[in-house]
């Protein structure tokens, strides 16, 4: 990471199950044999935690982390790949490719793109895939559900170049119980509260933590030291449904 990065608190990272599977797809593609590409991929639903599994696994294996933007083209990704890499971007955009495959090439430090859907939409896989196949540096892509397909369709070449693909899995009650050990420690919450905020939520580790709060602040005023599924009884959380619109049957 860059020196302007700041380094992620180990300390306060939850062991949870989409951290342990996308530090394995780094560790895959750094240990992989020179002969074989060097790109992962870790994919799925939004509110997963994969941008959280990412920043641990950055400060973890001292990668270069990128978080793209929609609005971002291909210049725009280069020259912030290149300030990441601490190097002044220059020239075209060919030349900004030549300096970034120069600088990884030097050191061959993984490097995390998060928000990889950009990336395929706005149509600079094959750039990606350049800077990889010459600098020898392995990548790890973070996308949505759907980008195995995506990529699939845009690009056979970087399609090809996957070594490791993992999808990110719903949280389960275990986790749930990780975060709130972590997040609320002084508040004991039982296995049968903790599925109904898994279900609510949908096992997306983002609103099971909005949900955690929830849970946190109505225990602050009720003086709750415990709670269980009877006592939290009927009490809204959040489900991330759209008021007014109905499920599909």
């Amino acid at each position: 990471m860059s020196d302007q990065t700041p380094p992620v608190n180990t300390g306060t990272i939850a062991p949870l199950t989409n951290v342990a599977l996308f530090g394995s797809v780094v560790t895959r593609i750094v240990d992989r044999q020179r002969h074989l590409p060097g790109i992962g991929l870790f994919y799925g639903f939004s509110g997963y935690g994969k941008t959280f599994a990412a920043r641990y696994a950055a400060n973890k294996h001292r990668a270069y982390y990128l978080e793209v933007g929609e609005s971002w083209t291909k210049a725009k990704f280069l020259r912030a790949l290149l300030a990441e890499l601490g190097r002044q971007p220059r020239g075209t955009a060919a030349d900004m490719v030549e300096q970034a495959i120069e600088a990884l090439a030097l050191n061959c430090r993984p490097v995390i793109v998060d928000e990889c859907d950009h990336v395929i939409r706005r149509g600079y896989l094959e750039t990606l895939r350049e800077v990889h196949d010459k600098s020898g540096s392995p990548f790890a892509l973070i996308g949505e559900e759907l980008s195995p397909s995506l990529i699939a369709q845009r690009s056979e070449r970087f399609h090809n170049r996957i070594l490791v693909s993992e999808a990110a899995q719903p949280m389960g009650a275990d986790d749930a119980a990780v975060l709130a050990r972590l997040y609320h420690p002084g508040l004991t919450l039982t296995p049968d509260l903790l599925d109904v905020l898994v279900r609510a939520s949908g096992g997306r580790a983002r609103r099971v933590a909005v949900n955690l709060q929830k849970v946190a602040d109505e225990a602050a005023v009720q003086g709750w030291t415990r709670v269980d599924a009877a006592l939290w009884g009927g009490r809204e959380l959040y489900t991330g449904a759209v008021p007014g619109r109905r499920r599909a049957e």
